[in-house]
């Protein structure tokens, strides 16, 4: 008989397969594993404690105790990375957002000609300092579901110049709180 090289590879391949078989099978019938009433060793685990969404996310209000100290001149300097969706000057056209002109007292959703998102006109009442520092920590989180797509100022005294610097685009700026 001759054999070619594929054939006894081929049979090469089953006896291999055979003997480590055979051989797990001999090996489980002499060796038996003992479960352990109490572990060998003990492992401390501690779980972490799940983190507060008020470590991630700036709490509003924090703001409000800086603008006595606030300098709106830095929030003029803020203000730049807004300027691509809005305006401020008095009477200016409104761009993907609205135009911000004597935006603290205002309604909220009430700039007439700007298609506000359901969730700025469900919010109801007018621009308080409250809510703009509110709003500017977290667009999405203070008005869910809005069109925003700004992920907000987290830092107080960041907030707290930019509200100073809206405060002034006024023609009669509204009294500090």
């Amino acid at each position: 008989m001759h054999f070619s090289v594929l054939e006894k590879s081929g049979f090469g391949a089953m006896l291999t397969i055979a003997v480590i078989g055979g051989s797990y099978l001999i090996g489980g019938m002499l060796v038996h594993a003992e479960q352990l009433e109490t572990p060998a060793y003990a492992v401390a685990v501690t779980e972490k404690a799940a983190p507060t969404e008020t470590a991630s996310a700036p709490a509003a209000g924090e703001a409000l105790a800086l603008l006595a100290s606030a300098d709106a001149e830095r929030g003029v300097k803020l203000f730049k990375k807004c300027k691509a969706c809005h305006t401020t000057e008095d009477g200016g056209k409104s761009k993907i957002g609205p135009n911000l002109w004597d935006v603290l007292g205002r309604a909220k959703g009430g700039l007439s000609g700007f298609k506000y998102s359901d969730a700025i006109t469900g919010l109801g009442g007018d621009w308080s300092y409250g809510d703009l520092d509110g709003f500017l920590a977290s667009p999405k989180g203070f008005a869910k579901g809005t069109k925003m797509s700004f992920s907000g100022l987290k830092k107080p005294a960041d907030r707290a110049a930019m509200i100073l610097y809206l405060r002034s685009l006024s023609g009669s700026p509204k009294p500090l709180p």
